[in-house]
């Protein structure tokens, strides 16, 4: 654990703080697939990611999903961490993008830590305004962008954090994280790969234009 927590956190978190997060933490290994953190939760703990990459998804009052953005090696959820701060439950639904494995802080360490190390304060702001900014990335491809360059936009997203041109995902997947239907997701990938940017083959999709 030290090891990675050094790798990912190394280059801002002093030596005392890996140390306390040793001692406080535990590790969590996810699969694809799994939820992490689920709507109406109670957040007890705010993740560290180790390894893998995470997706954040937001529910409207229909029961549709959005996703927000992708979490990385290094990264940690706001959103969490919002709810951590104001002790209440989770406002989003993370699920496992790839195999991850992380390292999940107790809730009442985060105040302290912010007032105890600098470098637990600069990663709790970075992190905010990371994410903020992905926020507005996401409601201005919603205003501004249409579906044909959305998709585009989440593969290439996708093997960003995946590390991987080769997508193990399907068209209703797409569809639920686009907050589109499986048809139109269907029709604009074949234009994607009638332009040369994608290959699609049953139940995955490479990526050729990132």
């Amino acid at each position: 654990m030290k090891q990675a927590l050094i790798d990912n956190y190394g280059y801002l978190f002093e030596d005392d703080l890996i140390d306390e997060i040793i001692k406080v933490g535990h590790s969590n290994s996810v699969d694809q697939g799994d939820v992490v953190i689920d709507y109406d939760q109670p957040v007890r703990y705010m993740p560290l990611l180790l390894d893998g990459a995470i997706k954040i998804m937001r529910q409207d009052s229909d029961g549709e999903e959005l996703l927000l953005y992708f979490l990385e090696s290094g990264d940690t959820c706001t959103m969490t961490m919002t709810c951590c701060m104001g002790n209440t439950k989770s406002e989003i639904r993370a699920v496992a993008e790839k195999d991850s494995k992380l390292i999940m802080i107790p809730v009442e360490n985060m105040a302290t830590w912010i007032q105890k190390y600098k470098g637990w304060m600069s990663f709790v702001f970075d992190s905010y305004s990371n994410r903020f900014t992905e926020m507005l990335e996401a409601i201005d491809s919603l205003a501004f962008s249409n579906m044909h360059d959305r998709i585009h936009r989440y593969l290439k997203d996708k093997v960003m954090v995946t590390k991987t041109t080769e997508l193990d995902v399907t068209h209703q997947e797409i569809a639920n994280d686009l907050h589109s239907s499986r048809v139109v997701i269907s029709r604009l990938l074949k234009s994607l790969e009638k332009e040369g940017k994608i290959k699609i083959s049953r139940n995955k999709l490479e990526v050729l234009d990132f």
